[in-house]
């Protein structure tokens, strides 16, 4: 049975092990893998020491003599690693859904709407009936569902079932009605409501237009929100996950980040992006940037949308869907609106990171990014492009141009590889998920999950970037095999370069002395292992500045 360290205990424990904490510790008898500052080499070790929380050294069997005054642990011959980094996650979404509606993998619109009734027979209480996972590509006729069906179930009460994506939410009539959408509501910038041949609403909202019923659903009390964000730490702690960059910190997110913090109850590591969308955004800025001393909580970035996702077909494209002539996707920021956001967050000294898959939408980022910098400078602050999915082959040598870092999630390739070349045709995948193309230019790519759009679990990441393949293996050789990372810049990618993308290399990524001792022990050698059982991998442990948080 897994052990979890009781989070709301987390500060007593600190304060009452101060010595364990300052004692310097050894753990030999490992077999050990970090990324380091000086090489694009891994480098191997059989033992580490640390002390006050940070690495004195790693080295060689037979090379620890000068640490042997300390405390010694035997790693039994396990595979050490450093703490991974999700560098795309979003925290509190994920705590909700572990405590809403699953509905990921479901393989049709009825078993969906089985799931959503016997949910709402469980919880008699709830208001609303939310939940999250469908994916219409998954299902037989390929096509969105409709509120007919969640009519059909008999639940009187409101639901609103978001998209895998999130890009997409699925409501009944009661939560139409309750919104006022009818077959007059205009959709609003950046969204769509999609309508029946009559106009009435069918009960899918795309991006923006989902705001219409978000808005007037009760928010959650602060107990509950801290039991999901504590329901999300155990579950990243679980799967070695140190350190996460999230993806839109709403002002609760970001009080209960600032609580935590004050009080050493930060159970890991946060690099929080505020919301662009947030009116509380100038108020933000003006404070500056937020930095504990244990680097726990950094607060230095701002997250921007450009367009919408592939899978919803609300990706900006230059040219049309290969599979819907008449759409070329949404714009979720205006570009003025988009240049103006840039400027203003780059002035203040914030690093900005914007959302855009399709190639339209990068084009409009990079455009504002080129822009911004001749106006107001700001290249020197490792701006982001969250995503980088979808690029036309003549912007890509302008990530490396522009400084910009591409923050991808590798398990979107393998996800979308079933619909992608329907969406944009042959022609157009030469820049879609372009791992190497951009490698080899000396982009930075920084990698994440996404979660809870893709599960949390790094692993199956580490396995899309080295093999380009599900977790069935196929396509056999990989989908579009020429972009596969190799198992060295897959682990890079989640660790130190994932903590350059956060002003964070210096303290963090890599078991390099003076660095904060944040590892796990895994149950295979990821490296020099069978790719195709990458997904497999087991944490065994996970450690934060020499502290076990997880144990299995």
């Amino acid at each position: 049975m897994n052990h979890i360290l009781n989070i709301l205990t987390f500060g007593v424990l600190l304060s009452t092990s101060a010595s364990a904490y300052e004692k310097c510790q050894l753990i030999d008898n490992v077999k050990g893998y970090t990324p380091t500052s000086k090489s694009q080499q891994l480098q191997q070790f059989n033992w580490l020491a640390f002390e006050n929380g940070k690495v004195l050294a790693t080295g060689k069997k037979g090379t620890q003599s000068k640490y042997k005054h300390c405390s010694r642990t035997d790693g039994q011959g396990r595979f050490m690693l450093p703490g991974l980094i999700d560098a795309h996650g979003h925290v509190s979404s994920l705590g909700n859904e572990m405590l809403r509606v699953k509905l990921r993998g479901t393989t049709s619109e009825q078993i969906a709407v089985e799931k959503v009734k016997e949910f709402a027979d469980k919880n008699p209480g709830a208001k609303w009936i939310l939940g999250r996972g469908w994916n219409q590509v998954l299902w037989l006729n390929k096509e969105f569902p409709t509120k007919k069906s969640l009519d059909s179930s008999g639940i009187k009460r409101p639901i609103l079932l978001r998209r895998i994506d999130g890009h997409a939410a699925w409501a009944n009539s009661a939560a139409l009605a309750a919104a006022g959408i009818n077959k007059s509501t205009a959709d609003p910038q950046g969204g769509k409501i999609i309508r029946d041949e009559n106009g009435e609403a069918t009960g899918v909202l795309i991006d923006n237009a989902i705001g219409l019923v978000e808005k007037i659903i009760p928010a959650a009390s602060p107990l509950e929100r801290e039991y999901a964000f504590d329901k999300a730490y155990e579950h990243l702690l679980s799967l070695g996950v140190v350190s996460v960059h999230d993806a839109g910190v709403s002002q609760a997110d970001l009080d209960s980040y600032l609580k935590r913090s004050r009080e050493n109850r930060l159970p890991i590591r946060i690099y929080g992006m505020l919301s662009g969308s947030s009116p509380n955004l100038s108020q933000w800025l003006d404070k500056g940037i937020i930095q504990d001393k244990q680097d726990f909580l950094s607060i230095r970035s701002v997250k921007l949308y450009s367009d919408g996702a592939l899978g919803s077909r609300g990706a900006a494209l230059i040219k049309p869907y290969s599979d819907d002539l008449d759409n070329k996707g949404l714009l979720l920021t205006k570009p003025k609106k988009l240049d103006l956001l840039v400027n203003e967050i780059i002035k203040k000294g914030f690093q900005a990171n914007i959302h855009a898959i399709g190639d339209r939408g990068n084009r409009l980022v990079l455009d504002a990014f080129e822009k911004a910098f001749k106006q107001v400078g700001g290249k020197h602050l490792r701006n982001r492009i969250e995503h980088s999915q979808i690029i036309s082959l003549a912007d890509i040598p302008r990530f490396k141009e522009l400084n910009i870092i591409a923050s991808m999630q590798p398990v979107h390739a393998t996800s979308d590889k079933n619909m992608a070349g329907a969406r944009l045709g042959k022609e157009r995948l030469k820049g879609a998920y372009a791992w190497r193309k951009l490698l080899q230019q000396g982009t930075i790519i920084a990698s994440g999950s996404d979660f809870p759009v893709e599960l949390a679990n790094p692993f199956h990441g580490l396995h899309a970037a080295v093999t380009r393949q599900d977790q069935s293996n196929m396509p056999s050789g990989g989908w579009l095999p020429e972009e596969r990372m190799t198992p060295q810049q897959a682990l890079r990618s989640f660790t130190l370069d994932a903590a350059y993308a956060a002003h964070q290399e210096s303290t963090l990524g890599s078991l390099e002395a003076g660095k904060w001792a944040d590892f796990i022990f895994v149950d295979q050698d990821i490296i020099n292992g069978k790719p195709e059982d990458l997904w497999k991998t087991r944490v065994l442990e996970t450690w934060i500045a020499g502290t076990q948080r997880y144990k299995q």
